[in-house]
């Protein structure tokens, strides 16, 4: 199977306004109305029957599949090239955040669903978007930056609370970087190849690095932060049981 880039598979998720989420008291086999999920793991098995006596193929980590029905403990899900099979729901995924700096707000969706919406801090001069590292001798760098980004990491023992690491600097941010010389090309691959295999770009660069959705968060929409998204505590954790790696993160201006 082809690897799916999250830019994508977001797509998908955006353009095909489905019902995504499945009630917790669903009977046991189901239509979800082809829902579009993405694989929570590094490799995933697809098996013939809603069993793990037949494997038929793999998906790769963060591809795009159609949930077309559940039959207990499994889904029976269409690959975008049209394979059909069952694999395990509980390595599949719809949920994906937003976050809007205009609004200061950040929102949770399951699909199609909005499931909740959390007052946000931004970084000091937010409405800017991010172009290189900041510092205490350059305030206004601390920047929330725009784009396509997902949680690359889930610190469960950050300063904050709670962390959820972004991948910036994406492979967006990279190409940038490189047109203004604030990057080597060495380092230009270096973030490509992160974001290709979603894992953690390089953050010392002079682009910067280390944009996470945080705790400590005032719930009053303050801007104190150096970049990061601040929640509350009690809202962090909730993401935390409901984010993967490889969650889908848009951040808006």
């Amino acid at each position: 199977m082809c690897r799916i880039l999250i830019a994508g598979c977001l797509s998908i998720v955006l353009v095909s306004h489905l019902a995504f989420a499945q009630a917790p008291n669903a009977p046991a086999s189901s239509s979800v109305s082809s829902a579009v999920y993405y694989a929570t793991e590094r490799q995933v098995t697809v098996y013939t029957r809603p069993d793990s006596a037949r494997p038929y193929i793999h998906l790769a980590f963060r591809e795009p599949v159609h949930v077309m029905a559940r039959i207990g403990r499994w889904s029976q899900v269409r690959t975008l090239d049209g394979a059909r099979g069952f694999v395990a729901s509980e390595v599949l995924s719809n949920v994906w955040i937003t976050v809007s700096k205009r609004t200061r707000t950040v929102s949770i969706y399951r699909g199609g669903q909005l499931v909740k919406r959390m007052a946000a801090d931004l970084g000091r001069n937010f409405f800017a978007d991010k172009v290189r590292r900041g510092s205490v001798r350059e305030p206004d760098q601390w920047r929330t930056p725009n784009g396509v980004f997902f949680v690359v990491k889930k610190n469960a023992h950050s300063q904050f609370h709670r962390a959820l690491v972004l991948n910036y600097p994406s492979a967006e941010d990279a190409e940038r970087g490189m047109k203004s010389g604030l990057i080597s090309d060495q380092q230009y691959q270096a973030i490509v190849k992160a974001e290709k295999s979603f894992e953690m770009p390089p953050m010392n660069t002079a682009l910067g690095g280390w944009i996470e959705i945080h705790g400590h968060g005032t719930g009053a929409r303050n801007d104190w932060t150096q970049g990061c998204i601040a929640v509350r505590d009690e809202e962090v954790d909730q993401l935390f049981d409901w984010v993967t790696v490889g969650t889908p993160v848009i951040i808006e201006p």
